[in-house]
């Protein structure tokens, strides 16, 4: 079966993990998933990733990251904005804050993967992958 939509699919995947309970969950690898999963990580949403090869094809291991006794996920939604049938884009200063400051957005920009606050700080705008938070 053909993913349409990757992208998507690693977003669902770190999702249903995550409200399951999982301590990891594995993904087909690409340079863009690494890249979400490199800012991710960086933020606090998941406790690490590493890429390993699985036979002939490139596999993203994502540990995923849980708070207190009671294992609450860090993250609550993750929501893809960007679609391959609608696109959204954004300008440099042109994006509001996900959930009053307490999420992030996640673009591709010309600079590369990046948060929407590190956007806003080199003025560069681009496509909005998602939203978490």
């Amino acid at each position: 079966m053909s993913v349409t939509d990757p992208i998507a699919d690693l977003l669902t995947c770190i999702r249903n993990a995550s409200s399951a309970g999982f301590p990891a969950v594995r993904v087909p690898a690409s340079r863009v998933k690494t890249e979400v999963c490199r800012v991710l990580r960086e933020e606090g949403f998941i406790r690490g990733y590493d890429r390993e090869q699985d036979g002939t094809k490139a596999v993203l291991n994502i540990q995923l990251k849980y708070d207190g006794e009671d294992r609450t996920p860090v993250i609550t939604a993750i929501k893809r904005v960007s679609k391959p049938s609608l696109r959204v884009y954004k300008g440099g200063k042109d994006r509001r804050l996900v959930r009053s400051g307490l999420g992030i957005s996640i673009l591709t920009t010309p600079n590369g993967v990046m948060t929407d606050r590190r956007a806003r700080k080199e003025n560069v705008g681009g496509e909005v992958l998602c939203e978490v938070w």
